[in-house]
């Protein structure tokens, strides 16, 4: 019997319960000691003393989910499939999650779709999705800027052929576009046409640091003081696929994170030309433009069962790191480790 479906949605005072909560978590947890204890787990773990910079806490994780905890809407729905990455934040008692759906059969159009949870692990949809009915809106990143109520979200999306664009809202529903993204050369010139994809976005001391992809050929760096303008502060990849085969044929970074002083780079791979299978790896730098691989890379290996899962969110729940995947469906891992107090942060000027 699967663990968790979003496809039956509980009432929403079963959900929002904490013995409810706790239960679930105990299955949980249930169901990873058993397969420790049968073998059937292979945990990555590389000696602190070999690898310091990658502590266990962001790097162990116990098996997925049995049961996706959101899937597409069904077939007749607008988010029939759902497709790279989506974003999780928790904030204000509630966690919350962006993903891009899509109904092929329909339209060819991809949208941007909102899911509320009081546990992370039980979803439900806006009744106002699609948010954003009239344009291209896939593989999203969320950041907010400002405290509280006064904050604002900045949403960077891939828009139609994979031209990065920006959107703004207030209230996390509602989103005003704010056209496509201006990158720039070093020397200040327009980066050659093309795609432009898979934004990863880190705000720090009022400095946006945009990481972007090109065909998932490697991962640039540009930077902008205004949002308007963003300038490589390389032409060459901040972050380039191999040398080792994990990596050699695709890479695209899926979520900056600062932990315990050292910012960590969540990204996907494929080791195929055809890049019909991904892993999920880590990367590390001390100043966001140099980056080290971890040894123990692919942190999350192919899944023969979901060979394509990835596009992954470290999100700390209060007592562990949880690794959410969500393409092409949300599943989750919980780290090995209990964290009592992380020292994970999203962009220091979110708050």
């Amino acid at each position: 019997m699967p663990l968790i479906s979003s496809l039956r949605p509980l009432p929403a005072t079963a959900l929002c319960s904490r013995p409810f909560s706790r239960r679930l978590k105990q299955l949980f947890f249930l169901s990873r000691a058993a397969l420790l204890a049968l073998g059937l787990v292979q945990v990555f773990c590389v000696a602190q003393a070999t690898e310091p910079d990658f502590p266990t806490e962001l790097i162990d994780f116990g098996p997925v989910s049995r049961a996706a905890l959101f899937a597409g809407g069904g077939q007749q729905a607008w988010d029939r499939d759902l497709r790279e990455r989506g974003w999780i934040m928790r904030e204000g008692g509630l966690w919350h999650l962006w993903y891009t759906g899509s109904n092929a059969a329909t339209d060819p159009v991809r949208r941007v779709g909102y899911a509320s949870s009081c546990d992370g692990l039980n979803w439900s949809r806006s009744l106002l999705n699609p948010l954003v009915g009239d344009r291209w809106v896939e593989d999203v990143c969320v950041v907010k800027q400002g405290m509280g109520r006064s904050g604002q979200y900045w949403m960077f999306a891939e828009g139609d052929r994979d031209v990065a664009h920006l959107l703004l809202s207030r209230d996390r529903l509602h989103w005003q576009q704010q056209g496509p993204l201006d990158i720039r050369l070093v020397s200040g010139a327009p980066i050659d046409d093309g795609p432009r994809g898979t934004p990863a976005v880190w705000l720090e001391k009022k400095t946006w640091y945009l990481f972007y992809e090109r065909m998932d050929l490697g991962v640039w760096l540009a930077t902008s003081k205004d949002l308007k303008v963003f300038t490589n502060t390389s032409d060459e990849p901040v972050l380039a696929c191999g040398p080792e085969g994990y990596d050699r044929y695709a890479i695209a970074i899926d979520q900056i994170v600062s932990h315990k002083g050292r910012y960590y780079a969540y990204y996907h791979a494929s080791a195929l030309k055809s890049r019909s299978e991904w892993t999920t790896c880590i990367a590390t730098s001390d100043d966001l433009r140099h980056w080290k691989k971890s040894l123990a890379n692919p942190i999350v290996p192919v899944d023969p069962a979901h060979p394509k899962q990835s596009s992954a969110t470290l999100i700390f729940d209060g007592s562990r790191h949880r690794l959410y995947t969500t393409h092409p469906d949300v599943r989750v891992r919980y780290s090995i480790s209990t964290v009592p107090h992380s020292a994970l942060l999203g962009s220091p000027d979110d708050f």
